[in-house]
């Protein structure tokens, strides 16, 4: 879907969006605790720290739950499939999963995962797909 709501970054989200282009998904990491933490911020949600990077992560995880859209937003035709996904890293991420049946018994709960891109404008989102164990 090349079509549908285009990514506005902002100076605290622009490294993740321009990494998505690259077909890369960077999340935040604090040093000072060392977690991994999403959505973006200048501070660390578990210890409060200002000493953040971007790291690249794996772009694996798992699906923790969902929900089938029946009236997703235009130019979306059928169902679709609303996400939450744990990364291995340990962040969840609120996404789509797409190539995949909208019907519950093609998709398990912990079901394994991996990040795909979808084009939008310049940038690219991050979805997810189901992987075949």
């Amino acid at each position: 879907m090349a079509d549908g709501l285009v990514p506005r970054p902002v100076p605290e989200t622009a490294p993740f969006w321009d990494a998505a282009k690259d077909e890369r998904l960077l999340v935040q990491r604090c040093t000072a605790c060392g977690r991994h933490y999403f959505y973006p911020r200048p501070f660390c949600p578990h210890c409060m720290s200002d000493d953040v990077v971007w790291d690249e992560v794996s772009g694996r995880g798992r699906l923790l739950s969902y929900v089938i859209n029946h009236r997703p937003l235009p130019p979306a035709e059928g169902a679709q499939i609303i996400a939450l996904v744990r990364l291995d890293e340990g962040v969840r991420l609120l996404t789509n999963i797409v190539d995949a049946e909208p019907d519950p018994e093609a998709l398990p709960l912990d079901a394994p995962v991996s990040v795909a891109f979808q084009q939008r404008g310049e940038y690219k989102l991050p979805v997810f797909r189901l992987v075949e164990p």
